[in-house]
C-alpha cells in the first residue's frame, strides 16, 4: 500500500530519551517535534513517542523519538524500549548534581541493553537557570569524552541547541548507516532504507502519546 505524502521518507531512524525523572526529557522530545514547551508538564508514565520527518545529509529522514519515565519503578519496560534504536540522547539537570552522577548508570543500561554501535549524546539541559546551575560545563564534558559520547547543553524552555542536539545525533546515525550500506554483505540496513521501520511491538500512529497535550 502507498504511504501518504506526509509518510514519505527514505530512512526511520528510533532515538531513546533516557535519564533521571524531571530532568527534561519530555520538553526536549515536544519541544523537537512540536516546538512545544509545557512549564507544567507532568511525568511521563510508561512509554510515549512523537515523530518529525527533516532532511539529514539530503535525505528525507523520519525520526522517531521514544520517551519514558525516570522512575525506577517503570524500568521492566526497558528491554523494549532499546530494541530497535539508533540513537540515545542522555540527559541531565545542571542544577541537580544527582542527575549527573546517575548518568553512569543509566549509560550501563544502556550499553546493557541497547545496540553495541548505538550513537550517544549527552545532554545537559535547563541551561536557562542560570544562577542554580550546579554541574559545570567542563565536568560533562570530560565524562562524555572519557565514555567515547558527543555533549551539548540545552534549554527546551529557551530551545537553545534542541535543534542542533537532534541534527547532531541524526547526522552521526545517518552516517553510520550510510557506510554500513557500502557492505554489500549488511542485510542489516536494508531494514532502514526505503523507509521500511526498526521499531518492533504495538505501534499506532494515529494515537501517539505526546508530552503536553491538553484537555
Amino acid at each position: 500500500m502507498a504511504r501518504r505524502p506526509d509518510e514519505d521518507y527514505d530512512y526511520l531512524f528510533k532515538v531513546v530519551l533516557i535519564g533521571d525523572s524531571g530532568v527534561g526529557k519530555s520538553n526536549l522530545l515536544s519541544r523537537f517535534t512540536r516546538n512545544e514547551f509545557c512549564l507544567e508538564s507532568k511525568s511521563t508514565i510508561g512509554v510515549e513517542f512523537a515523530t518529525r520527518t527533516l532532511q539529514v545529509e539530503g535525505r528525507t529522514v523520519k525520526a522517531q523519538i521514544w520517551d519514558t519515565a525516570g522512575q525506577e519503578r517503570y524500568r521492566a519496560i526497558t528491554s523494549a524500549y532499546y530494541r530497535g534504536a539508533l540513537g540515545a540522547l542522555l540527559v541531565y539537570d545542571v542544577t541537580k548534581p544527582t542527575t549527573f552522577e546517575n548518568v553512569s548508570r543509566w549509560l550501563k543500561e544502556l550499553r546493557d541493553h541497547a545496540d553495541s554501535n548505538i550513537v550517544i549524546m549527552l545532554i545537559g539541559n535547563k541551561t536557562d537557570l542560570k544562577h542554580l546551575r550546579a554541574v559545570a560545563t567542563e565536568d560533562a564534558q570530560g565524562f562524555a569524552e572519557r565514555e567515547g559520547l558527543s555533549f551539548i547543553e540545552t534549554s527546551a524552555l529557551e530551545a537553545t541547541n534542541v535543534e542542533k542536539a537532534f541534527q547532531t545525533i541524526l547526522s552521526e546515525i545517518y552516517r553510520i548507516i550510510s557506510k554500513k550500506s557500502l557492505a554489500s554483505d549488511e542485510p542489516a540496513t536494508s531494514s532502514i532504507k526505503e523507509g521500511k521501520t526498526l521499531v518492533v511491538g504495538p505501534q499506532d500512529n494515529n494515537t501517539n502519546k505526546t508530552c503536553c497535550s491538553t484537555s
